[in-house]
């Protein structure tokens, strides 16, 4: 729990901290990640990215970038996931999440 309100991933999100484990410099900061990444699953519901998710994206993306406004594509899946759900993102870096219309972003 998240104060009041259930937190989660997306599948999108987890493929991000997945990468993060394999990308450590170290061993020991390779078994630190995995330890947080098993703790995170056992705790935390995955959302898929669907194909309702991959039609908002893409809608999102698209008008975006006709305003020229360009949103990585991890952070725009991972914001269209929360957007279809009608949850906010919670995040260390908010920058780019607050490119997405409609989505509300908390900061931590």
């Amino acid at each position: 729990m998240a104060g009041d309100q259930d937190a989660a991933l997306t599948s999108v999100g987890l493929t991000e901290l997945i990468h993060g484990i394999y990308r450590a410099h170290t061993s020991e900061l390779q078994q630190r990640r995995q330890v947080f990444m098993e703790e995170l699953l056992r705790d935390f519901t995955v959302y898929p990215y669907t194909k309702e998710t991959a039609l908002l994206a893409g809608r999102i993306d698209g008008e975006q970038q006709a305003q020229g406004v360009t949103i990585p594509f991890g952070d725009l899946l991972i914001g269209a996931t929360a957007l279809s759900l009608g949850f906010p993102i919670l995040t260390v870096n908010a920058r780019h999440f607050r490119l997405i219309p409609k989505l509300t972003v908390v900061t931590i």
